[in-house]
């Protein structure tokens, strides 16, 4: 194996199939940024969402796709113009990937795409045991959703952070304030029907333990857009936690508990969760 890619795997190496399809997927992602910034896509574009999170800012679960937003709205953005940077990229380290984008089915304003490849090909790319390859179907695709924002709130605060590895690149992506006004309205408003993303409720309290600051005016630009804020005055830290106290008192703590638990090496962690430990992390928001 490449020495660059055994860095991205890193140590130690996963010994169940679900490690070692998450160690994949995460290889596959950190190349993909390193092709969408040789294609100058950061320039116009800043990465967010849980995977941001995980490789530039140290959150401990995995994440499925790569978010971006728009620096600027525009209806004219797509895809294909970084087809040919992330099939190049991901190439010239032996992976095999086909691109495509997703059709739109409704008027909005996300463009999707998806960087697809043999997952069988792919873990004997990383010289993954045989015993995990003997569980594999030969058959079976790995996909890589990348989605952005074409009408980005505004509000939002932006860096450069620096990506050491498999080469040395940035990446443009919102501060950690301001990533954190997205996570709390996908935990106020997300709408999964019956579910629960417990996914959101562990960022949450990841936020709380170590970043706590919350970009309140990007929250509110983002809550109005969506049409889940319409009042005439603006959003305070004292009607913003009436909002998370009421759906704190709705939660399905072990729904929530059962949706994170695959994504998260120690699940102990989850034992705390209690609607007075999540209105006790609450409390803790801090408004910048």
């Amino acid at each position: 194996m490449d020495n660059k890619l055994k860095n991205l795997l890193g140590t130690p190496v996963p010994e169940t199939k679900d490690g070692m399809l998450y160690a994949l997927r995460q290889v596959m992602q950190s190349i993909a940024l390193l092709g969408l910034w040789r294609a100058r896509f950061f320039e116009h574009a800043a990465f967010y969402g849980g995977t941001a999170l995980r490789l530039l800012y140290g959150l401990d679960r995995f994440s499925e796709d790569l978010d971006f937003s728009l620096i600027h709205r525009s209806e004219k953005f797509s895809f294909d113009k970084y087809a040919v940077a992330l099939k190049n990229e991901l190439n010239s380290f032996g992976f095999e990937v086909t691109f495509e984008t997703k059709k739109k089915t409704s008027d909005t304003h996300i463009e999707s795409a998806f960087l697809k490849a043999n997952t069988y090909n792919q873990l004997l790319l990383i010289e993954a045991p045989l015993y995990i390859l003997s569980g594999i179907d030969k058959h079976r695709v790995i996909k890589i959703k990348l989605e952005v924002d074409t009408n980005p709130p505004a509000g939002a605060d932006t860096e450069m952070k620096y990506v050491f590895s498999p080469i040395q690149f940035a990446v443009r992506t919102f501060t950690l304030p301001s990533l954190f006004a997205g996570k709390m309205q996908d935990l106020l408003f997300r709408r999964w029907k019956t579910r629960v993303k417990g996914r959101d409720w562990y960022d949450f309290v990841w936020y709380i333990s170590r970043y706590p600051e919350l970009n309140l005016h990007h929250l509110e630009e983002r809550m109005r857009q969506s049409g889940d804020y319409s009042a005439t005055d603006k959003l305070t830290k004292n009607k913003l936690l009436e909002l998370i106290y009421n759906v704190i008192d709705e939660l399905d703590i072990e729904n929530a508990r059962n949706e994170v638990s695959p994504f998260i090496p120690d699940q102990h962690l989850l034992d705390i969760w209690s609607r007075d430990f999540f209105k006790a992390a609450a409390d803790k928001i801090v408004i910048v």
